[in-house]
């Protein structure tokens, strides 16, 4: 098994459950020095994707999933990492009882766009799920969108 750190829509426990049943939630924590923003919005079918980058001053939030191998390659596929979107790299999360090294998804292409207010609005459930504090949670629902023009 492989810790492994979401911070998008499988944040939530239930999505998660569905996409890798064999590998459980084991805590939550924060990505010091990261930052959640959006890429590659030639890439998504409704607006810019999430990713994460390197940012002193700010954090993420994210669940520190157990992951099986089985589970990796099947997440792999959900994530597109098997057809190079994205790539995975690690890092150092800070959960309540210490750090602990993980692997998360990044997204190989150029930050800028927007997200679709669908894909917004999943991203702050996922979120909610997981138990985000109420700020967070608040910080990414008042992100700015896409219009999607209906």
């Amino acid at each position: 098994m492989t810790l492994y750190a979401a911070y998008g829509t499988n944040l939530d426990p239930a999505r998660m459950g569905e996409r890798c049943p064999h590998s459980p939630l084991q805590t939550t924590g924060w990505l010091e020095g990261w930052r959640l923003t959006f890429g590659g919005e030639e890439h998504g079918w409704d607006g810019a994707l999430p990713t994460i980058v390197q940012d002193p001053f700010e954090q993420v939030f994210v669940g520190v999933y157990d992951v099986t191998r089985e589970d990796e390659t099947l997440l792999d596929g959900w994530e597109s990492a098997d057809s190079g979107l994205y790539r995975k790299t690690k890092v150092r999360v800070a959960t309540m009882t210490g750090e602990v090294v993980a692997w998360t998804y990044v997204l190989d292409a150029y930050e800028g766009g927007l997200p679709s207010a669908l894909h917004l609005g999943v991203l702050a459930d996922a979120a909610e799920a997981a138990d985000a504090p109420d700020d967070y949670v608040a910080a990414l629902r008042r992100r700015p969108c896409r219009s999607t023009g209906l």
